[in-house]
């Protein structure tokens, strides 16, 4: 670092559906819900992350909560843009008399088209980024979890987000084949939802159905673990009287089948555009399960049992994309590295 280093931070940022993460110095300094409350009537922010989202759905008509991002990309750019500069307030900081230039590494899923490219980039621009640089969030997931991506050999990661699943096949830096589809947490909650209303008559919010998701969520309607079943309360549809409903693992083993199926086809979609001799090497090291999704009871048992590959959960899934943002600021702009661009 030279001695004007201290002008300068690097930032590496997991801009994701659910989760914002940014890491500075191999720290993580923020991990915060990607959400934001805004004021109606002067348009000013409120709160940001944690505080927003227990604001979630308990607001009054003067203040509307938002998540900028839907199926991982930007849907709202003016709340993007207030959102990534209040992370960024965030952070530590160590010298108070002025503000470092920002240089930032943001993971972007690998199905992005070039408007959603353009407004990831726009909104840290509009945020006060002097160079912005992009990675494809099953590159940096691998880079995340350890794996050497420039090796001449295949590894396949399959990243289970809040608003998409990443599955990708990795060799000599590159993507070789990868598939993005929108069916990911916010789908799962959304069965949940449903599921709720259809069986039980029962309303519930996002916050319950995530909460019912963490409780007793499960790939497999049989564990060896099952988790206790957990009361659920909310207006009875019909008659709006107040309810309690009891919910087991199965129930929502049922209401997640579909949404599962879609990232199974998905994952043998990739594996059928995979080249033989990458193939081989993903049969021999299995493959990673990151983000999220892969927190789900039962799943890489599900998988495994379809594909008839090993599954493998990797160590802290959720902050494997950032990890790997982490590790690709180090080199961005000091040398040419294929996984980054700009």
């Amino acid at each position: 670092m030279g001695f004007f280093s201290f002008l300068n931070q690097d930032l590496a940022m997991d801009l994701g559906t659910a989760n914002t993460v940014i890491i500075h110095n191999d720290k993580v300094v923020v991990n915060e819900p990607s959400i934001v409350a805004i004021d109606r009537n002067t348009n000013k922010t409120v709160a940001i992350g944690e505080i927003a989202r227990q604001m979630h759905g308990k607001t009054h008509d003067n203040i509307r909560t938002v998540r900028p991002l839907r199926d991982g990309v930007i849907a709202d750019f003016e709340a993007a843009e207030q959102m990534i500069r209040g992370m960024i307030k965030m952070i530590p900081k160590k010298n108070q008399f002025f503000t470092p230039s920002l240089r930032m590494v943001i993971g972007i899923p690998s199905g992005s088209t070039e408007v959603e490219i353009r407004a990831v980039r726009d909104s840290a621009d509009q945020a006060g980024c002097r160079e912005v640089y992009l990675i494809y969030e099953p590159m940096a997931a691998a880079l995340g979890i350890g794996v050497n991506v420039e090796a001449p050999i295949g590894n396949m990661v399959v990243d289970i987000g809040g608003g998409t699943t990443e599955i990708a096949v990795i060799a000599l830096g590159g993507i070789v084949c990868n598939q993005s589809i929108r069916v990911a947490g916010d789908e799962f909650t959304e069965d949940i939802q449903q599921y709720m209303r259809q069986q039980h008559n029962l309303k519930v919010g996002e916050r319950t159905a995530e909460e019912i998701k963490i409780k007793v969520g499960s790939a497999l309607p049989e564990l060896e673990n099952p988790p206790e079943d957990f009361n659920v309360r909310g207006p009875n549809l019909m008659t709006a009287l107040p309810i309690d409903v009891p919910v087991n693992y199965e129930e929502i083993s049922s209401s997640l089948d579909k949404s599962l199926m879609k990232i199974e086809s998905a994952i043998m979609s990739v594996l059928e555009q995979t080249p033989p001799e990458l193939y081989a090497d993903i049969v021999g090291n299995g493959i990673y399960l990151t983000g999220g999704g892969a927190l789900l009871r039962g799943l890489a048992k599900r998988l495994k049992d379809k594909i008839n590959i090993e599954f493998n959960i990797v160590e802290n899934p959720l902050l494997a994309v950032a990890r790997g943002t982490g590790i690709a600021i180090k080199n961005a702009g000091r040398r040419e590295i294929p996984y980054l661009f700009r």
